[in-house]
């Protein structure tokens, strides 16, 4: 079976099973785990961080930074297609009592006049913009890499009206490796970053939500509260320590993805345009057939992808994917929308 449904896919290697095996470890929650404590140091580190807060999973990093950062009630700026909008169950609402008010940004961006326009004053009748939310790589939109400065624009435009940012870093990573540029220059603009370890670099658990010294131990707290205190972590933090190894790994993958958009262009009734990373969005509505029974389709040639809009296929590649599965992948579809 060649799986492209996502790289939370990945199982972990035979490094990351000895790290997992031998790890010392202690209590999280009185803060005397060494391993988390590594890792979350290392990764403060990478990203140019005052500190750093190990976390179960994204979506609760993405959703203890809103609630840390505003107040109840207050607005959220977020593209529409953002992840934080479309893939955490309202958290934004049922967690921290906001209201998002969406962008259709360029790129999945906001621009810093699109940034002024959306953000309201706090009075007597409106309670006021609290925290724009940014994403790199952007999902939704396939696997964006969005630069620097486009990100430095917005999160200025915000914080010069006293609005907080938070960027969703799921794949920033990957979003570092295909602009070539050091991960941390991503990630100074914002107040506060996370980002997957359990995604493209295979870590079996974890995301990293990162800042000032100030806002990570109020989020530590909030962990807490959403239920995220762990106690012997270094266990799965171990693996992660593992995976941060793994990130001159992602160009391959970007490659793979490359290589795999090429071949699905020839397939009939697929348009799809070259992928910045490692997400593959293909428009199969050449087909005469929607998503999910492309998807069918190709599960019954054990080829994996996920139904991404009622016309749209999403692959998605990862470092349990090599070159021969690709070219394995492209034959048994070729088959089948030849």
């Amino acid at each position: 079976m060649l799986d492209f449904r996502s790289d939370t896919v990945t199982t972990p290697d035979e490094a990351m099973r000895e790290a997992a095996a031998t790890a010392a470890v202690g209590d999280d929650v009185y803060g005397e785990d060494p391993t988390v404590n590594e890792l979350e140091a290392r990764v403060a580190d990478r990203l140019g961080t005052e500190a750093a807060l190990y976390f179960p999973t994204g979506t609760m990093a993405n959703q203890t930074a809103a609630r840390v950062h505003t107040e109840r009630g207050q607005e959220v700026i977020a593209d529409r297609e953002s992840h934080v909008v479309k893939y955490e169950l309202g958290g934004l609402a049922q967690h921290s009592g906001l209201q998002v008010r969406t962008l259709d940004a360029d790129r999945g961006v906001p621009s810093p006049d699109a940034v002024a326009e959306a953000v309201i004053d706090e009075d007597l009748h409106r309670p006021g913009t609290g925290l724009c939310c940014l994403e790199n790589t952007h999902n939704a939109r396939g696997g964006l890499a969005i630069e620097p400065e486009a990100i430095a624009a917005a999160a200025t435009a915000a914080r010069e009206r006293d609005v907080s940012v938070h960027l969703d870093g799921a794949r920033l990573f990957n979003a570092a490796t295909a602009l070539d540029v050091p991960v941390a220059e991503l990630a100074a603009p914002v107040d506060s970053v996370m980002v997957s370890l359990s995604k493209g670099l295979g870590a079996p658990v974890g995301s990293m939500l990162a800042g000032s010294d100030e806002f990570v131990e109020r989020a530590r707290r909030t962990r807490k509260l959403f239920g995220g205190g762990m106690r012997q972590a270094g266990i799965v933090a171990g693996p992660a320590l593992e995976a941060l190894a793994n990130v001159a790994d992602l160009e391959r993958d970007h490659e793979n993805a490359r290589l795999l958009a090429a071949g699905l262009a020839d397939c009939d009734g697929f348009d799809v345009r070259e992928p910045e990373t490692n997400i593959v969005l293909a428009d199969i509505s050449g087909t005469d057939a929607d998503a999910s029974t492309v998807v069918e389709r190709l599960g019954e040639r054990d080829v994996l992808a996920t139904p991404f809009g009622p016309t749209t296929v999403r692959f998605c590649t990862h470092r349990d994917l090599s070159r021969g599965d690709i070219e394995r992948a492209l034959e048994r579809i070729g088959d089948e929308f030849a």
